[in-house]
């Protein structure tokens, strides 16, 4: 397991989020999938922005995407995040459709137009991060 900077604010799950954190807990991606008119969304919401049913299902993502936009974050930066500058932060457009802000696993530098994965980063007991890598199956 890699360890995360020490000091970082770590997200905490709560309303609609709660059940995404618990599933990547488990090892799983998934994403909310409203049940009346099927568009999948993220982050987490408590009513679809396509039709406004309040009705929805957590649905397995493949967790493939591409990385459509990268920045550095470099110092200064907020006290909590001060350990962990600089540090990468990426768009990922995954292939349901959605939009995700992550980070590439540790030891990684991602571009723009990048075929990527999200694999599951335990931090500890309580959290798990989505997180990226390039993806194995892209065409070289």
């Amino acid at each position: 397991m890699t360890q995360f900077p020490a000091k970082v604010p770590i997200p905490v799950g709560s309303g609609d989020s709660a059940e995404f954190w618990s599933w990547l807990r488990s090892g799983e991606l998934r994403l909310q999938r409203c049940d009346a008119c099927k568009v999948v969304r993220h982050p987490p919401q408590p009513t679809c922005a396509s039709c406004g049913s309040t009705e929805r299902t957590w649905v397995r993502a493949s967790g493939r995407g591409e990385v459509w936009s990268s920045t550095t974050i470099f110092p200064p930066v907020l006290p909590e995040f001060a350990d962990a500058a600089p540090y990468q932060a990426l768009v990922v457009h995954l292939e349901e459709g959605v939009f995700m802000v992550t980070q590439p696993a540790p030891g990684l530098e991602l571009t723009i137009g990048e075929a990527v994965e999200v694999v599951v980063h335990v931090v500890n007991d309580d959290v798990a991060l989505p997180l990226v890598r390039r993806s194995p199956t892209a065409a070289s």
